[in-house]
């Protein structure tokens, strides 16, 4: 019986598929091609490896949506597990997101950790160093725009409820100086959006509220514990903060996702981010 080769059998493993389509992306790929070319091409390297084409977000192609671009249902669609992800357990926890999710995001995963561990050492509650350690985590594996709304949405039914608050209002507060704690307007967001960028009304309404909330300073300890947090030289483990993450985020029985909450189906998007429906 003839034996298929190892270029022509479907791709098993995570790694396999990622040194497969790295292959054949540097033998197609030319000098010339701009980012998107470059990106667009590992992108439908990948799907041909996985004999599956891959659904893209609105977000991801909200420049073809503008332009009346209508999308057609040729083939086979991924549906559940990718290969090109980490395999979730069945019954997933806060930490098996952070290792099989969000720490895949080079930098993003790590600035989260390292905001907590600052928290930490600058004696924040634990409430407060579980909503450093979860303020950005729409960034990093779920969706960048109102990062600070859907991250609140996201961990609301398993965490204190001044936590959630916390995580909702430090978008608002990280554009307003306060300082009693030392916070300035960071120069990210002059570089990012510009010496004139004015925040729309929404966020003028949400700083005006939180700065009269009791929770005040809740918030805006998270903007000052996130301003510092970026160290290239500093490592920290997920597996650090374990006992605060046990006794401050309320891990559902059947694994986050899977249970009733009116959030799960957000976790789930995380594990399965390119279904068809």
């Amino acid at each position: 019986m003839a034996q298929t080769s190892t270029a022509e059998r479907p791709a098993q493993t995570r790694s396999e598929l990622a040194d497969r389509a790295m292959q054949i992306f540097r033998e197609k790929v030319t000098a010339d091609m701009r980012p998107e070319e470059k990106d667009e091409l590992l992108e439908l390297t990948m799907m041909q490896l996985l004999d599956r084409n891959v659904a893209v977000p609105f977000f991801g192609r909200a420049g073809a949506q503008g332009g009346g671009y209508v999308n057609r249902i040729l083939g086979k669609y991924l549906m559940h597990d990718d290969p090109r992800l980490p395999q979730m357990p069945e019954i997933p926890t806060l930490i098996d997101f952070f290792k099989k999710r969000i720490l895949l995001k080079e930098g993003g995963g790590n600035h989260l950790l390292q905001s907590a561990n600052l928290a930490l050492k600058n004696g924040l509650s634990e409430k407060l160093v579980l909503a450093c350690l979860l303020h950005d985590i729409a960034v990093t594996c779920y969706i960048r725009t109102d990062h600070g709304y859907h991250g609140a949405q996201l961990i609301e039914p398993y965490v204190d409820e001044e936590t959630a608050w916390a995580v909702r209002y430090h978008q608002a507060l990280r554009f307003y100086p306060d300082e009693s704690v030392g916070y300035e307007y960071p120069d990210l967001y002059r570089r990012a959006m510009g010496e004139d960028y004015t925040p729309p009304a929404y966020i003028q309404r949400d700083y005006e509220y939180a700065r009269k909330h009791k929770w005040y300073m809740s918030a805006r300890l998270v903007t000052a514990n996130d301003l510092y947090a970026f160290d290239p030289n500093v490592t920290v483990d997920i597996d650090d903060f374990t006992d605060i993450i046990g006794r401050n985020f309320r891990q559902p029985e059947e694994g986050l996702g899977f249970d009733t909450s009116p959030t799960a189906h957000m976790w789930r998007s995380i594990i399965w981010p390119n279904n068809f429906l």
